[in-house]
């Protein structure tokens, strides 16, 4: 097989300024310790860096192998970049004795690079290897998992991660498929999505929800966003910021509900007797949520389904309270 390929897409970070304002670095707190829990191509962590007083420090994460590649370029000795999930950041500050971070930034999803390189097999528009892997040198790539799943996980999988109803008839036909030869390219996928699936929305290619629900299910990028978003909030100190840029509902879903149980606790019956100063109180504020410009989408369409969404640690949520 001959891969495909095109030109190299240039990497444009999301909502750039507008992330890094939203960690309020300023002041004293330029020093403090700051996490970029998705490196990428190392946007959001440049400008992090620019901003860093000489005694600041950013630890960053990354599972693509060309993302870590990337950040070793990077000579700045208040950087760190760990070939990692941003969901081992508790393990990653314990073993540094970090106990607290001053701001946590998190770019998910996958990167232009990406999807343009057609080895990476995340992408349909090119023909390459059916991988999907964000780390490459670990875990079972798709091919792998859909030669030997049930086509009732299959079935789930899309269903769930893809919000794709059309799933129980994209299982049923990858099922037939593989009996008849192995399913190892991206195209094959996309052949048999787009045979299954009737009818689509408009400018929407059929496969486009089957591709997007097998990569996060291979990836576990649902998983690991609920446990780096719990870490996160467990190191975060009294008035630092979490800032989550999310590309798709459900992982601004996730995102949403976080935020929003840490900000709004239930309160007892009023008619209790009960001092104020000992009723639950919130843990988290929600500072706000942004999309981006018009401007901004014109210029880089991948921008047009980012949403960040921005909270603050209260003063009176102890951090020695929420250790693990």
């Amino acid at each position: 097989m001959t891969i495909q390929t095109v030109p190299e897409y240039l990497h444009r970070t999301v909502l750039l300024d507008e992330a890094v304002d939203a960690l309020e670095l300023e002041g004293a707190r330029t020093n403090g310790v700051y996490v970029d829990g998705t490196f990428g191509r190392g946007g959001h962590s440049r400008k992090i860096l620019q901003r860093l007083g000489p005694n600041g420090r950013l630890i960053a994460f990354d599972k693509d192998p060309q993302a870590i590649a990337t950040a070793q370029e990077f000579s700045d000795p208040r950087f760190e970049i760990l070939h990692d999930s941003f969901a081992t950041m508790g393990d990653a500050f314990a073993a540094r004795g970090i106990t607290q971070v001053d701001g946590v930034l998190l770019d998910l999803g996958i990167s232009s690079p990406q999807v343009d390189d057609a080895a990476r097999g995340f992408s349909f528009r090119l023909d390459g290897p059916l991988d999907m892997r964000m780390d490459s040198t670990r875990g079972l790539s798709a091919a792998d998992w859909l030669a030997t799943e049930s086509e009732q996980k299959i079935e789930k999988v899309i269903r769930e991660y893809g919000e794709e109803r059309f799933a129980f008839q994209i299982a049923k036909a990858i099922v037939a498929g593989r009996t008849v030869e192995p399913i190892s390219t991206t195209r094959q996928l996309a052949a048999i999505v787009a045979r299954a699936v009737k009818t689509r929305e408009k400018g929407k290619d059929p496969a486009t929800r089957t591709f997007q629900a097998i990569r996060i299910y291979i990836n576990q990028e649902l998983e690991e966003l609920e446990a780096g978003l719990n870490q996160a909030f467990q190191y975060l100190a009294p008035n630092a910021r979490m800032v989550v840029i999310s590309f798709h509902s459900l992982e601004d879903r996730i995102v949403k509900h976080f935020m929003a149980a840490k900000a709004h606790v239930k309160q007892p019956d009023r008619r209790l007797p009960i001092r104020a100063a000992d009723l639950p109180q919130p843990q988290m504020c929600l500072v706000s949520k942004m999309k981006p410009t018009e401007a901004e989408v014109c210029g880089n369409p991948r921008a047009r389904s980012a949403i960040m969404r921005v909270c603050m640690r209260l003063p009176d949520a102890s951090i020695s309270e929420s250790m693990p």
